[in-house]
């Protein structure tokens, strides 16, 4: 077994890894921030009343643009095959800021399915007539709650020096002898809002599927509540179950297969990669404005629309 000399793996990127990472958030940030601007536009200029799904959706474009924030250092890292140059500041506060995005984005999407799952299947309860004020109010709880509990990560020093080859790692996973407390909140927090989001959201997609055949409704309504439920669940599930299932892999190697090191590579760098997966709820999240968010899907169906009018009458 190769270990380092505190009697762990040595864990280290391959050239692939990092080359995939830098190409797959370069694209990503391709596509993710034209559509995020275009949302954010839309929402701020198009959209006149803002019902409670549409403050949620809103917030959740917000979370997006920590993430775009962030991830030209990440870029830059992997460049640099891994090396991180920005300091030791910067390298908690970009953790930070990544932390902090996923969060409120899991937060947010949540809110748009729970908002979605009381308007079809308890129509008549209070929290289906949420209204704007109190949406904004949510909202901003949202934000505090996740702003706090994620705080931890500034309170240690996440830049490990790899004398090896001469790197500088920011990463909020090492190969800790004991991991301190900080980051166990930060690895549990990771965990944890995953499978209790993801386990609501399969709840509420059964409930809504059920009450189609049963409530005497608007249809149309009906339908667009379940495409909405369906589209977050599918980017929640694309985004975020591959770097949960890795990680909790590498968990279990390294707590009760310590001699399988070669393999325990293998599974972090996997881990690495769908971390990158992670991001791309930003890019896609534009698709779950478009499906949760009838306002959203007119307006932006007659923004086209008028660009095409536009352009063919600029041809005659």
């Amino acid at each position: 077994m190769n270990s380092s000399e505190n009697g762990t793996c040595q864990l280290k990127h391959t050239e692939i890894v990092n080359v995939f990472l830098m190409t797959f958030l370069i694209v990503e940030t391709l596509v993710g921030l034209p559509g995020s601007i275009l949302a954010l536009w839309i929402f701020c200029r198009r959209i006149k009343y803002w019902k409670s799904h549409v403050t949620f959706l809103f917030n959740l474009c917000l979370a997006d643009f920590l993430l775009f924030l962030s991830v030209p250092f990440r870029i830059d890292t992997h460049w640099r095959g891994d090396n991180w140059q920005f300091g030791p500041v910067w390298c908690r506060i970009n953790q930070y800021m990544l932390s902090v995005n996923r969060s409120a984005s899991i937060a947010f999407m949540t809110a748009v399915v729970l908002d979605r799952y009381f308007k079809v299947v308890h129509p008549h309860h209070s929290i289906s007539r949420l209204n704007s004020t109190w949406a904004y109010k949510l909202s901003a709880l949202i934000w505090l709650g996740v702003i706090l509990y994620r705080l931890p990560l500034l309170t240690i020093n996440l830049l490990h020096k790899d004398k090896k080859n001469n790197k500088a790692l920011c990463r909020s996973f090492n190969n800790y002898k004991v991991i301190p407390l900080p980051l166990k909140v930060h690895y549990v927090s990771y965990i944890l809002e995953f499978f209790l989001p993801f386990s609501l959201l399969l709840f509420c997609s059964v409930r809504i599927a059920c009450q189609v055949r049963k409530l005497k409704m608007d249809r149309e309504r009906v339908r667009r509540a379940i495409r909405a439920v369906m589209v977050i669940t599918m980017v929640f599930t694309l985004c975020f179950m591959p770097g949960v299932f890795t990680g909790l892999v590498g968990l279990y190697l390294k707590a009760y297969r310590p001699e399988a090191c070669e393999t325990y590579r293998i599974w972090i760098n996997l881990f690495m990669v769908f971390v990158g997966f992670t991001y791309l709820n930003s890019a896609l999240d534009p698709v779950i404005y478009f499906f949760s968010s009838s306002v959203f899907h007119d307006t932006l169906k007659n923004f086209l629309k008028c660009k095409r009018d536009s352009r063919a009458t600029s041809d005659l």
